[in-house]
């Protein structure tokens, strides 16, 4: 998946993983549930399992970066506290996001008996963009069952494009979604990878920019004049032992990755990045006070900064380009990006 040959296209100068999707850093796994119920439904969840055990008791090292605030992700400020995540990320419609928080409590309680009892609550992480173009957000058509099996759905293959929480998502005038990529990336001698996922729905129409060239210049006279807005949630996952300092770095670099694509973070956009690595590991109950981490030499981390901006980078053309054309609420047609390539 991402842009394999038979697109044509190509992102930067890095070597992508074997599936170039987020999945190459091993552990982490990918579902979706789709809703669609005639033209006026088009919305979802994605599910993303930063590995495959408890995560509350294994909770990974983490980070975000607000890169522009007009956003309703939940989860964030214990986050930015304690430098962890210890449950799935859920991705869906801005309205729907008290309904997938209940669901992931609800998961999350069904396998950790001790949360709220022998120990404390949960942090429920769970992130949004405004379907409402095509979607019929006030509908709240997202229910907890959904959330229940994206998670289960959730594999090491997945799709991209109108699928998922991506399913009602529009991106720089053209239909939004899901996308994927991954990098490797070499230190010591040692293979690494980074991967990213994004829910784009951002930008408007005249504005893409692939690779440096400025295609959106050459199909807006196709489109509907769109003003800049809509957000974008960009997911970086590592195998590389990293900080939680280092990791709100990485997280800086997604916007990199934004604004070669043809963003300029305005006004109405919730720009929102989070980043999470394998290799460093936060026991919920550990017998020792002191816990081993490792991490990169900040002298040697360019590679891994420059990778993460061009993963999230080729991620948000990867979801444009497996998007197809959609009619959605109101009869409003949002077209692939498919169709001007």
């Amino acid at each position: 998946m991402g842009l394999n040959k038979e697109s044509g296209l190509k992102i930067g100068r890095g070597t992508p993983g074997k599936r170039n999707l987020i999945t190459d850093v091993p552990g982490v796994k990918v579902g979706h549930v789709t809703i669609r119920d005639g033209a006026d439904v088009n919305t979802g969840v994605t599910a993303i399992l930063p590995h495959e055990g408890n995560i509350f008791q294994d909770k990974v090292m983490a980070a975000s970066a607000v890169i522009n605030g007009f956003g309703k992700t939940m989860g964030l400020v214990q986050v930015e506290e304690l430098g962890t995540i210890e449950t799935p990320i859920i991705m869906t419609n801005t309205l729907s996001i008290g309904t997938a928080a209940t669901a992931l409590v609800k998961y999350m309680l069904q396998q950790n008996e001790d949360i709220g009892v022998k120990t404390g609550t949960v942090n429920p992480l769970v992130c949004e963009c405004n379907d409402g173009r095509l979607n019929d957000i006030r509908g709240l058509h997202v229910r907890e069952e959904d959330v229940f099996q994206a998670i289960a759905n959730c594999a090491e293959d997945f799709e991209e494009g109108a699928v998922g929480s991506g399913t009602g998502m529009c991106c720089l005038g053209l239909k939004g979604g899901i996308g994927s990529a991954s990098r490797v990336v070499k230190l010591d001698g040692q293979e690494y990878t980074i991967g990213a996922l994004v829910m784009s729905n951002f930008g408007g129409a005249g504005r893409l920019m692939i690779d440096g060239r400025h295609m959106g210049q050459e199909i807006k006279e196709k489109m509907d004049e769109e003003k800049d807005k809509g957000s974008i949630i960009m997911l970086l996952a590592t195998d590389i032992p990293l900080s939680e300092r280092q990791l709100k770095r990485i997280c800086r670099r997604a916007g990199v990755g934004l604004a070669r694509t043809g963003s300029f973070y305005g006004n109405g956009s919730g720009d929102i990045a989070i980043a999470f690595t394998t290799a460093n590991r936060v026991p919920h109950y550990s017998k020792n006070a002191i816990i081993d981490m490792k991490m990169v030499d900040d002298d040697k981390i360019d590679p891994v900064l420059e990778m993460s901006a061009e993963a999230v980078e080729e991620a948000i053309i990867s979801s444009l380009y497996h998007a197809g054309t959609t009619t959605g609420r109101a009869g409003r047609v949002q077209r692939g990006l498919k169709d001007f390539l």
